[in-house]
């Protein structure tokens, strides 16, 4: 599982960060996943190694614009650049709405398919290779979690006990692969006593804004990783006049070191966090390191994450 931030920013961007937008693609895929896409984002795109027309789907987890605005852009270069493969946006209700008008006010002929689906909470979307599931979060507009699940593979064989056996390599490993015993008429193979150990999927939970970690509770049992929002230390967000609902890194670091998170990975960074003003960025880490002690990693734009199964 390859993860790349194209946007680590809070709210308004830096000379640093873009605003939230992050790819996700499988080994060996064509294809890739865009969760979030603030305003930019088609920007960042031209600076990665990911190609525009092999985007199949946006997931958007809430509607503020430094999370959605990109879209518009995106939708319109996809047009000049005639494409014709249908684009999938999984959103919550009212971007269909948001759309619509501005397609309309624009006068745009797309020329593909643009699929627009409004999720609710608990949804399930299957892929070939993986489920995403729709989870709920605490902000101050309705705000979701993505949930990646990858299949396990169960379909291992023991190729060697089964030549040793006596069947040789054949269309019969096919059925034993499917569960089905093979009868030879010399002999039958039942398949539960040559199908290997299934291989565990890699499960990850991409977070938008959230102001309490705890919510994904038992979600987050021995997660492979975790990406989530981290906007404030602890101290900041005590000392704001007005309070918004974003998560501390107190917070997330007590959290995930609670239910076990293999790998941390903090985005969404206030701007007034960075190594030439007044917080610098270490604040942030130190606060966390105060609760949680599995592998943390500070995003930045361009940060790439390689989830292989050997680091499960």
């Amino acid at each position: 599982m390859r993860f790349v931030f194209f946007g680590t920013s809070a709210g308004t961007p830096t000379r640093q960060r873009a605003l939230s937008a992050l790819a996700f693609s499988m080994e060996n895929d064509g294809e890739w996943i865009l969760f979030d896409c603030g305003e930019a984002t088609q920007f960042q795109i031209l600076k990665s190694d990911f190609k525009s027309g092999r985007l199949r789907d946006v997931f958007i987890t809430h509607l503020h614009g430094d999370h959605y605005y990109g879209i518009f852009g995106l939708i319109n270069s996809f047009k000049m650049a005639k494409r014709t493969k249908t684009l999938n946006i999984y959103a919550p209700k009212g971007l269909k709405k948001i759309l619509e008008c501005i397609i309309d006010i624009s006068l745009e002929n797309l020329g593909y398919k643009l699929n627009i689906i409004e999720f609710e909470a608990y949804q399930t979307f299957e892929f070939d290779r993986c489920s995403i599931e729709v989870l709920p979060l605490l902000h101050s507009v309705e705000s979701f979690a993505f949930f990646i699940k990858e299949y396990d593979i169960s379909d291992k064989i023991d190729f060697e006990r089964l030549k040793k056996d006596g069947l040789m390599p054949s269309k019969e490993y096919g059925k034993i692969k499917r569960g089905k015993d093979v009868d030879t008429g010399d002999r039958v193979y039942h398949a539960k006593e040559y199908l290997l150990k299934p291989i565990k999927g890699r499960r990850v939970i991409v977070a938008g804004d959230n102001s309490e970690p705890e919510i994904l509770g038992e979600n987050l049992r021995d997660l492979d990783l975790l990406i989530h929002e981290c906007t404030y230390t602890k101290k900041v967000f005590e000392n704001l006049k007005v309070k918004v609902l974003h998560t501390t890194a107190f917070d997330i670091g007590k959290t995930a070191e609670k239910y076990g998170v293999k790998k941390l990975a903090l985005t969404h960074i206030s701007p007034r966090f960075n190594d030439e003003g007044k917080y610098p960025l270490s604040l942030i880490e130190d606060e966390v390191r105060q609760n949680y002690k599995g592998e943390l990693i500070m995003a930045k734009d361009f940060l790439e994450i390689n989830l292989k199964r050997d680091d499960m």
